[in-house]
Protein backbone atom coordinates (compact mmCIF):
# COMPACT_ATOMS: atom_id res chain seq x y z
CA UNK A 1 0.00 0.00 0.00
CA UNK A 2 1.72 3.68 -1.13
CA UNK A 3 2.35 5.55 2.01
CA UNK A 4 0.67 9.08 1.62
CA UNK A 5 3.61 11.59 2.46
CA UNK A 6 1.12 14.51 2.74
CA UNK A 7 -1.79 14.69 5.52
CA UNK A 8 -4.69 14.17 4.40
CA UNK A 9 -5.86 16.53 6.44
CA UNK A 10 -4.04 19.44 4.93
CA UNK A 11 -5.67 20.59 2.00
CA UNK A 12 -2.46 22.26 1.01
CA UNK A 13 1.12 22.84 1.84
CA UNK A 14 2.54 25.33 3.64
CA UNK A 15 5.08 27.43 1.06
CA UNK A 16 8.55 28.49 1.96
CA UNK A 17 8.33 32.37 2.47
CA UNK A 18 9.80 34.16 -1.08
CA UNK A 19 10.63 37.30 -1.62
CA UNK A 20 10.31 39.55 -4.82
CA UNK A 21 13.35 40.84 -6.64
CA UNK A 22 14.56 44.09 -5.14
CA UNK A 23 17.39 45.05 -8.13
CA UNK A 24 15.35 44.00 -11.11
CA UNK A 25 13.74 47.39 -11.53
CA UNK A 26 16.39 50.01 -10.48
CA UNK A 27 19.20 49.22 -12.76
CA UNK A 28 20.21 50.33 -16.16
CA UNK A 29 18.48 48.87 -19.17
CA UNK A 30 20.34 50.70 -22.03
CA UNK A 31 22.18 48.39 -23.46
CA UNK A 32 22.78 45.91 -25.89
CA UNK A 33 24.09 42.09 -26.10
CA UNK A 34 27.20 41.25 -28.02
CA UNK A 35 27.05 37.26 -28.19
CA UNK A 36 26.28 35.34 -25.53
CA UNK A 37 28.34 36.64 -22.37
CA UNK A 38 29.27 40.26 -23.80
CA UNK A 39 27.38 43.51 -22.73
CA UNK A 40 27.98 46.48 -24.94
CA UNK A 41 27.08 50.09 -22.95
CA UNK A 42 27.46 53.37 -25.44
CA UNK A 43 27.50 56.79 -23.84
CA UNK A 44 27.21 59.64 -25.99
CA UNK A 45 30.24 62.53 -25.63
CA UNK A 46 29.11 66.05 -25.07
CA UNK A 47 31.45 69.62 -26.00
CA UNK A 48 32.81 72.29 -23.89
CA UNK A 49 30.90 75.28 -24.18
CA UNK A 50 33.42 78.49 -25.79
CA UNK A 51 32.88 82.25 -26.46
CA UNK A 52 30.97 82.94 -28.97
CA UNK A 53 32.69 85.84 -31.52
CA UNK A 54 31.03 88.33 -33.39
CA UNK A 55 32.92 88.21 -36.40
CA UNK A 56 34.64 85.30 -38.76
CA UNK A 57 33.04 82.39 -40.22
CA UNK A 58 33.45 80.45 -37.21
CA UNK A 59 31.06 82.27 -34.58
CA UNK A 60 30.08 78.96 -32.75
CA UNK A 61 33.68 77.99 -32.37
CA UNK A 62 35.33 74.91 -34.77
CA UNK A 63 32.88 72.03 -35.01
CA UNK A 64 33.94 68.67 -34.05
CA UNK A 65 32.42 65.38 -34.85
CA UNK A 66 30.73 64.28 -31.63
CA UNK A 67 32.25 61.15 -30.10
CA UNK A 68 30.71 58.43 -28.29
CA UNK A 69 32.09 55.96 -25.82
CA UNK A 70 31.43 52.27 -26.00
CA UNK A 71 32.10 49.90 -22.90
CA UNK A 72 32.20 45.79 -23.37
CA UNK A 73 31.49 44.39 -20.24
CA UNK A 74 31.45 40.47 -19.53
CA UNK A 75 28.99 38.28 -18.20
CA UNK A 76 30.89 35.68 -15.72
CA UNK A 77 27.79 34.26 -13.94
CA UNK A 78 27.12 30.79 -15.69
CA UNK A 79 24.77 29.41 -13.10
CA UNK A 80 22.24 26.13 -13.51
CA UNK A 81 20.31 23.81 -11.60
CA UNK A 82 18.58 20.49 -11.81
CA UNK A 83 16.31 17.82 -9.98
CA UNK A 84 13.80 15.33 -10.67
CA UNK A 85 10.59 14.28 -9.61
CA UNK A 86 9.89 10.40 -9.60
CA UNK A 87 6.40 10.15 -10.93
CA UNK A 88 5.49 7.72 -7.94
CA UNK A 89 6.31 10.01 -5.33
CA UNK A 90 4.85 12.99 -6.88
CA UNK A 91 1.49 10.98 -7.20
CA UNK A 92 2.01 9.78 -3.80
CA UNK A 93 2.38 13.57 -1.80
CA UNK A 94 -1.09 14.65 -4.08
CA UNK A 95 1.19 16.25 -6.92
CA UNK A 96 2.67 18.81 -4.16
CA UNK A 97 5.80 18.68 -5.97
CA UNK A 98 4.31 19.08 -10.03
CA UNK A 99 7.23 19.99 -11.64
CA UNK A 100 5.72 23.79 -13.01
CA UNK A 101 4.95 24.20 -8.73
CA UNK A 102 8.27 23.55 -8.07
CA UNK A 103 10.50 25.30 -10.73
CA UNK A 104 8.43 28.37 -9.94
CA UNK A 105 9.63 28.10 -6.31
CA UNK A 106 12.76 27.13 -7.59
CA UNK A 107 12.95 30.41 -9.28
CA UNK A 108 11.39 32.57 -6.50
CA UNK A 109 13.40 31.34 -3.44
CA UNK A 110 16.78 30.28 -5.27
CA UNK A 111 17.27 31.81 -8.32
CA UNK A 112 15.42 35.29 -8.20
CA UNK A 113 17.74 35.54 -4.36
CA UNK A 114 20.58 34.62 -5.54
CA UNK A 115 20.77 37.52 -8.44
CA UNK A 116 19.94 40.23 -6.24
CA UNK A 117 22.77 39.31 -3.71
CA UNK A 118 24.95 39.22 -6.37
CA UNK A 119 23.84 42.86 -7.58
CA UNK A 120 24.06 44.10 -3.96
CA UNK A 121 27.66 42.43 -3.95
CA UNK A 122 29.34 43.88 -7.23
CA UNK A 123 27.25 47.38 -6.51
CA UNK A 124 28.81 47.70 -2.69
CA UNK A 125 32.37 46.48 -3.81
CA UNK A 126 32.27 48.73 -6.72
CA UNK A 127 30.72 51.77 -5.81
CA UNK A 128 32.33 55.40 -6.75
CA UNK A 129 32.51 56.22 -3.26
CA UNK A 130 32.90 53.82 -0.20
CA UNK A 131 32.99 55.70 3.31
CA UNK A 132 33.68 53.84 5.97
CA UNK A 133 31.50 54.90 9.46
CA UNK A 134 33.31 55.39 12.63
CA UNK A 135 30.61 54.24 14.25
CA UNK A 136 27.25 52.23 13.91
CA UNK A 137 24.44 55.23 12.78
CA UNK A 138 21.74 55.80 15.76
CA UNK A 139 18.08 57.08 15.28
CA UNK A 140 19.77 60.39 15.89
CA UNK A 141 23.05 60.73 13.62
CA UNK A 142 21.45 58.30 10.70
CA UNK A 143 19.46 61.10 8.67
CA UNK A 144 22.12 63.60 8.61
CA UNK A 145 24.46 60.48 7.26
CA UNK A 146 22.57 59.56 4.79
CA UNK A 147 21.93 63.37 3.89
CA UNK A 148 26.07 63.61 3.92
CA UNK A 149 25.72 60.76 1.08
CA UNK A 150 23.29 62.43 -0.76
CA UNK A 151 25.39 65.71 -0.93
CA UNK A 152 28.19 63.97 -2.70
CA UNK A 153 25.67 62.86 -5.34
CA UNK A 154 24.23 66.75 -5.25
CA UNK A 155 28.25 67.31 -5.63
CA UNK A 156 28.63 65.22 -8.68
CA UNK A 157 25.62 66.48 -10.43
CA UNK A 158 23.63 63.10 -10.13
CA UNK A 159 20.00 63.59 -11.33
CA UNK A 160 17.77 63.29 -7.98
CA UNK A 161 14.73 60.98 -10.20
CA UNK A 162 16.34 57.87 -10.05
CA UNK A 163 17.99 56.96 -7.06
CA UNK A 164 17.33 54.00 -4.30
CA UNK A 165 18.05 53.97 -0.84
CA UNK A 166 19.17 50.41 -0.04
CA UNK A 167 19.15 49.87 3.65
CA UNK A 168 19.75 46.57 6.03
CA UNK A 169 16.74 45.43 8.29
CA UNK A 170 18.80 46.67 10.81
CA UNK A 171 19.71 49.97 9.83
CA UNK A 172 16.06 50.22 8.72
CA UNK A 173 15.38 50.00 12.10
CA UNK A 174 17.37 52.81 13.72
CA UNK A 175 15.88 54.78 10.55
CA UNK A 176 12.17 54.11 11.81
CA UNK A 177 12.92 55.63 15.56
CA UNK A 178 14.13 59.00 13.16
CA UNK A 179 11.21 61.49 13.02
CA UNK A 180 12.68 62.87 9.55
CA UNK A 181 12.08 59.50 8.03
CA UNK A 182 8.69 59.50 5.62
CA UNK A 183 7.13 55.93 5.62
CA UNK A 184 4.97 54.13 4.02
CA UNK A 185 1.99 54.61 6.33
CA UNK A 186 2.29 58.54 4.96
CA UNK A 187 3.47 57.91 1.65
CA UNK A 188 0.27 55.81 0.38
CA UNK A 189 1.35 52.44 -0.60
CA UNK A 190 0.08 52.92 -3.90
CA UNK A 191 2.53 55.21 -4.62
CA UNK A 192 4.89 52.67 -3.76
CA UNK A 193 7.35 51.00 -6.18
CA UNK A 194 8.36 46.92 -5.34
CA UNK A 195 10.05 46.37 -2.28
CA UNK A 196 9.32 50.35 -1.25
CA UNK A 197 9.20 51.38 2.17
CA UNK A 198 9.19 55.02 1.99
CA UNK A 199 11.00 58.00 1.24
CA UNK A 200 14.17 60.00 2.50
CA UNK A 201 15.44 63.07 1.29
CA UNK A 202 14.01 62.80 -2.17
CA UNK A 203 14.96 58.77 -1.85
CA UNK A 204 12.93 55.60 -2.02
CA UNK A 205 13.63 53.68 0.55
CA UNK A 206 14.14 49.78 -0.25
CA UNK A 207 14.56 47.57 3.14
CA UNK A 208 17.25 45.09 2.51
CA UNK A 209 17.31 41.94 4.18
CA UNK A 210 20.97 41.72 6.23
CA UNK A 211 21.98 38.30 4.54
CA UNK A 212 21.47 40.58 0.92
CA UNK A 213 24.39 42.72 1.67
CA UNK A 214 28.16 41.99 2.18
CA UNK A 215 28.99 41.69 5.84
CA UNK A 216 29.74 45.47 7.28
CA UNK A 217 27.74 47.46 5.11
CA UNK A 218 24.70 49.92 6.27
CA UNK A 219 23.63 51.26 2.62
CA UNK A 220 23.95 51.68 -0.85
CA UNK A 221 22.55 54.23 -2.73
CA UNK A 222 22.22 54.09 -6.92
CA UNK A 223 21.14 55.88 -9.35
CA UNK A 224 19.44 53.65 -12.41
CA UNK A 225 21.71 55.18 -14.64
CA UNK A 226 25.14 54.00 -13.57
CA UNK A 227 24.30 49.84 -12.59
CA UNK A 228 23.81 47.36 -14.53
CA UNK A 229 22.02 43.74 -13.72
CA UNK A 230 22.09 41.87 -17.16
CA UNK A 231 20.23 38.83 -17.64
CA UNK A 232 20.82 37.01 -20.83
CA UNK A 233 20.19 33.74 -20.65
CA UNK A 234 16.65 32.52 -18.18
CA UNK A 235 16.42 28.96 -19.97
CA UNK A 236 13.81 26.52 -17.53
CA UNK A 237 12.72 23.31 -19.15
CA UNK A 238 10.76 20.36 -17.94
CA UNK A 239 11.28 17.26 -19.40
CA UNK A 240 8.71 14.58 -19.15
CA UNK A 241 9.86 10.88 -18.69
CA UNK A 242 13.49 11.15 -20.22
CA UNK A 243 15.30 8.17 -20.50
CA UNK A 244 16.30 6.46 -17.31
CA UNK A 245 13.43 8.42 -15.67
CA UNK A 246 9.89 8.04 -14.91
CA UNK A 247 8.66 11.44 -13.87
CA UNK A 248 9.83 14.69 -14.74
CA UNK A 249 13.82 15.88 -15.06
CA UNK A 250 13.55 19.79 -14.51
CA UNK A 251 17.25 21.63 -15.51
CA UNK A 252 17.34 25.63 -15.38
CA UNK A 253 20.36 28.35 -16.61
CA UNK A 254 20.55 31.46 -16.02
CA UNK A 255 24.02 33.60 -17.33
CA UNK A 256 23.84 36.83 -15.54
CA UNK A 257 26.09 39.18 -13.93
CA UNK A 258 26.59 42.60 -12.55
CA UNK A 259 28.32 46.39 -13.33
CA UNK A 260 29.26 49.56 -12.02
CA UNK A 261 29.78 51.83 -15.42
CA UNK A 262 32.69 53.73 -14.91
CA UNK A 263 31.44 56.72 -16.32
CA UNK A 264 28.42 57.06 -13.54
CA UNK A 265 30.68 55.62 -10.62
CA UNK A 266 30.05 58.78 -8.56
CA UNK A 267 26.43 57.67 -8.53
CA UNK A 268 26.91 54.29 -7.05
CA UNK A 269 27.67 55.25 -2.86
CA UNK A 270 27.91 52.74 0.24
CA UNK A 271 28.37 53.57 3.37
CA UNK A 272 30.10 51.08 5.79
CA UNK A 273 31.66 50.07 9.13
CA UNK A 274 35.13 51.71 8.29
CA UNK A 275 36.80 48.34 9.75
CA UNK A 276 35.69 47.02 6.61
CA UNK A 277 36.99 49.88 4.72
CA UNK A 278 40.74 50.12 3.13
CA UNK A 279 42.85 52.93 3.93
CA UNK A 280 43.65 55.37 1.66
CA UNK A 281 47.12 54.93 0.32
CA UNK A 282 49.51 57.95 0.00
CA UNK A 283 51.45 58.48 -2.68
CA UNK A 284 55.36 59.88 -2.26
CA UNK A 285 57.87 61.33 -5.02
CA UNK A 286 60.96 61.46 -4.49
CA UNK A 287 61.96 64.15 -7.23
CA UNK A 288 65.45 63.94 -6.97
CA UNK A 289 65.96 60.08 -6.93
CA UNK A 290 62.95 59.75 -9.79
CA UNK A 291 61.53 57.52 -7.21
CA UNK A 292 57.79 56.83 -6.40
CA UNK A 293 56.14 54.99 -3.17
CA UNK A 294 52.81 54.02 -2.27
CA UNK A 295 51.39 52.54 0.82
CA UNK A 296 48.65 52.22 2.98
CA UNK A 297 48.00 51.16 6.52
CA UNK A 298 45.81 48.93 6.32
CA UNK A 299 47.96 45.31 6.29
CA UNK A 300 47.61 42.76 4.02
CA UNK A 301 45.85 45.50 1.70
CA UNK A 302 47.41 45.09 -1.98
CA UNK A 303 47.68 48.27 -4.13
CA UNK A 304 46.93 49.51 -7.29
CA UNK A 305 48.01 51.86 -9.73
CA UNK A 306 47.62 53.67 -13.08
CA UNK A 307 49.81 56.25 -14.82
CA UNK A 308 47.17 56.95 -17.65
CA UNK A 309 44.97 59.25 -15.35
CA UNK A 310 42.68 56.55 -15.44
CA UNK A 311 41.06 55.51 -12.07
CA UNK A 312 42.77 52.18 -11.07
CA UNK A 313 39.72 50.97 -9.50
CA UNK A 314 37.66 50.37 -12.96
CA UNK A 315 40.68 50.69 -15.71
CA UNK A 316 42.22 47.83 -17.24
CA UNK A 317 45.86 49.51 -17.55
CA UNK A 318 45.79 49.20 -13.45
CA UNK A 319 48.94 47.77 -12.46
CA UNK A 320 49.61 46.06 -8.29
CA UNK A 321 52.24 47.98 -7.17
CA UNK A 322 55.52 45.22 -6.02
CA UNK A 323 57.56 48.36 -4.60
CA UNK A 324 58.86 51.85 -5.50
CA UNK A 325 59.24 52.92 -8.67
CA UNK A 326 61.41 54.60 -10.85
CA UNK A 327 59.98 56.43 -13.00
CA UNK A 328 62.30 58.17 -14.89
CA UNK A 329 63.63 54.32 -15.74
CA UNK A 330 60.05 53.47 -16.75
CA UNK A 331 60.27 56.62 -18.88
CA UNK A 332 57.07 58.61 -16.79
CA UNK A 333 56.98 62.05 -18.50
CA UNK A 334 56.88 64.99 -16.54
CA UNK A 335 52.94 65.63 -15.49
CA UNK A 336 52.62 61.91 -15.37
CA UNK A 337 49.51 61.15 -13.27
CA UNK A 338 49.73 58.33 -10.66
CA UNK A 339 46.71 57.19 -9.45
CA UNK A 340 45.76 54.05 -6.72
CA UNK A 341 43.61 52.60 -4.18
CA UNK A 342 44.37 50.01 -1.99
CA UNK A 343 41.66 46.69 -1.05
CA UNK A 344 41.73 43.19 0.54
CA UNK A 345 38.78 41.61 -0.82
CA UNK A 346 39.56 38.53 0.05
CA UNK A 347 39.23 39.49 3.43
CA UNK A 348 36.15 41.00 2.71
CA UNK A 349 38.10 44.90 2.80
CA UNK A 350 36.35 46.80 0.66
CA UNK A 351 38.36 49.18 -1.67
CA UNK A 352 39.85 52.62 -0.08
CA UNK A 353 39.23 55.86 -2.07
CA UNK A 354 41.78 57.26 -5.00
CA UNK A 355 45.09 58.71 -4.45
CA UNK A 356 46.45 60.98 -7.08
CA UNK A 357 49.63 62.77 -7.54
CA UNK A 358 51.55 64.38 -10.33
CA UNK A 359 54.85 63.90 -11.21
Amino acid sequence: MAINLTSRYSDKVAERFKKASLTGGVSNKDYSFEGVRTVKVFSVDTVPLTDYSRSGTARYGTPAELGDTVQELTMTQDKAFTYTIDKGNEQEQLNVKAATLSLRRQIDEVVIPALDKHRFDVWCKKAGTIRGLAAAPNKSTITGLVMDSTQVLDDALVPENGRTLFITASMYKVLKENPDFLGVDRLGEAALARGQVGEIDGMKVVKVPNSYFPAGVYWLITHKSAVLGPAKLQDYKIHKDPPGINGDLVEGRVLHDAFVLEAKKDAVYMAANAAKVTNTPTITDDAVNSIVSIATTTGNASVYYTVDGSDPRYSESAVTYGGNVNYAAAGYPAGTVVRAYASDLTNGIFASGVASKTL
